[in-house]
């Protein structure tokens, strides 16, 4: 199915979840922001948002600094 990630089209498996997401992008153990449709998902919930057809997620890596 075809989702956007970052305004990018991306293809993924049907019954993806966000967590899965994370996991293909490579962003597994990094500290980052998930938007989904513009909802904010808490790290807790990535597991539980099963991704759907044309869904826009954002994904914000965050960085330290100074």
């Amino acid at each position: 199915m075809v989702i956007f990630v970052n305004g990018q089209e991306k293809q993924v498996s049907t019954g993806h979840t966000a967590h899965d997401l994370l996991l293909l992008l490579g962003f597994e153990g990094r500290p980052v922001a998930v938007e989904l449709n513009k909802e904010v998902v808490p790290r807790a919930f990535l597991t539980d948002r099963v991704l759907q057809e044309h869904d826009c997620v954002e994904v914000v890596t965050l960085v330290g600094g100074g």
